[in-house]
């Protein structure tokens, strides 16, 4: 009965957390005929060139680092730190927290490392950018 209870607990909390972007959902799809409000297609009638190619992988690269794996590692920090502070004194478990804390403080470096990869060698390939514009300034 109690983990019946804390499991609908759970989905509630979730229920009420997301609703609130749920009720700004777009009822009509965006038209991809016409470029303007950035949900377009950016070169619906000339076609694409090359520049548009780098463009996109600026994109990917930054949704997905900035996106997803900051906030992931901002929750597995606060995971970890929860572990450890609720460890009480157990040594496996403070063991098991400090492994997280490495393991997520070197997944960050590697993603860091693998934007600033992709990154050189778009401006080798030609790609003309600022600092800025990667970071979506």
């Amino acid at each position: 009965m109690k983990k019946k209870f804390s499991v609908l607990l759970i989905i509630f909390l979730f229920s009420f957390i997301a609703m609130p972007a749920m009720s700004f959902a777009e009822d009509t799809p965006p038209d991809l005929s016409t470029s303007g409000n950035g949900l377009t297609a950016p070169c619906p009638t000339a076609g694409c060139g090359f520049n548009d190619l780098f463009v996109l992988v600026k994109k990917v690269i930054n949704f997905i680092l900035f996106a997803l794996a900051v906030p992931i590692a901002a929750i597995m920090f606060a995971y970890a730190g929860f572990e450890l502070v609720t460890s009480g004194g157990e040594s496996s478990k403070r063991t098991k927290a400090k492994e997280i804390f490495t393991n997520v403080a070197l997944g960050l470096i590697f993603a860091a490392a693998a934007w600033l990869i992709v990154h050189t060698l778009l401006t080798i390939l030609g790609y003309q950018s600022t600092w800025s514009t990667w970071f979506g300034l």
